[in-house]
């Protein structure tokens, strides 16, 4: 699902070729010390001709020795080189491996962040219509990540591939549309488009269900119950958290503030932009700004009032989710189990 790049650049043959001098500097000193064994040895009495033999022959082992040793280290400190570049090429996807429908109708070219540019450098107010065209948060561009710009950036102000109008919504009050090709959200009213914005969904192995559910519960201060935050253990949090579905084993599917890699990651749930959350517990972005999890919360619950506890909901917005999440198989048919 992640999509990799040639893990070597030039900094890392500079290292490559650093680390090969360094290794032969024992052969060429041994090399040199031996000839003037050599020499030294050549000018003795021909009386001590096999004591000179002798000496010669443990310099050559000492010699073959060295060479081995510095073989054998040039050969290791490779081996961690490759290990290394493995180690970034997987943490550097390319967004533009990931394909939408609606990418076709947006002329772009893929460009790889290079160290020192940000996004909002170099699209200023724009940088927002950039991340939502790649479904991706701040976070998860850094130097090395390739996405997609598109060559007219006017072609994607206030983007969405979501529709206006849809059909199936005009006669809900509040309707939620999930399109998992498009990795997209979109909120309806009576029909209405109100709201959308990117999403992450399951991965393959985890795959967000397929079909018609309704918001049955909510909880601002939702957190997993089995995962955490990488690198530590702290649950996973899920804020702005509504439960739309309950499979047969118990686990419940939320929709909820997430980290947003630009691809499919999740382990079931819907997640949407929440960098308060990023920035309490990555420390990045450092000016919170998309905070769609939220919105889209506040507009399910309203008139309600959120007090930061767990409620369940009834006759909640419908939610429909249909399409098949880029790099995944379809999901299975579902059977409803109610909470």
């Amino acid at each position: 699902m992640t999509n990799f790049h040639p893990m070597f650049h030039l900094e890392k043959f500079s290292v490559l070729y650093i680390t090969y001098l360094i290794s032969i500097i024992p052969f060429y000193n041994e090399s040199f010390l031996l000839l003037s064994s050599k020499e030294r040895l050549l000018s003795k009495s021909i009386n001590n001709s096999q004591t000179m033999m002798i000496e010669l022959e443990n310099e050559k082992y000492k010699h073959e020795a060295l060479l081995l040793i510095s073989l054998v280290l040039f050969l290791s400190l490779l081996s961690i080189i490759l290990c290394l570049g493995t180690a970034d090429a997987k943490a550097v996807p390319s967004l533009c491996k990931i394909s939408h429908p609606s990418d076709a109708q947006v002329p772009w070219e893929c460009k790889r962040m290079r160290k020192g540019e940000t996004l909002e450098s170099l699209f200023d107010e724009r940088w927002i219509d950039v991340v939502r065209f790649n479904r991706v948060d701040r976070r998860h561009v850094y130097p090395g990540t390739y996405i997609k710009v598109p060559k007219n950036l006017d072609d994607i102000k206030n983007f969405t591939p979501m529709p206006q109008y849809y059909q199936l919504a005009e006669p809900e009050a509040k309707f939620i549309l999930v399109n998992l090709s498009e990795q997209f959200l979109a909120a309806y009213e009576y029909g209405r488009l109100v709201f959308s914005s990117p999403i992450a969904t399951g991965e393959n192995e985890n795959l967000t269900p397929n079909g018609e559910f309704r918001t049955t519960a909510y909880d601002s201060k939702h957190v997993s119950s089995l995962y955490f935050v990488e690198g530590t253990n702290k649950l996973y949090p899920m804020h702005y958290g509504l439960r739309f579905y309950i499979n047969k084993r118990g686990i419940a599917f939320w929709i909820h503030g997430r980290d947003l890699p630009g691809y499919p990651a999740s382990h079931g749930c819907i997640g949407l932009y929440d960098e308060q959350m990023q920035k309490k517990y990555y420390g990045y972005p450092k000016n919170p700004v998309l905070e769609d999890a939220k919105t889209l919360f506040d507009w399910v619950i309203s008139p309600l009032v959120d007090n930061g506890k767990f409620h369940t909901m009834k006759d909640g917005p419908k939610v429909l989710i249909i399409g098949t999440a880029p790099g995944t198989r379809s999901a299975p048919p579902i059977e409803q189990v109610k909470p």
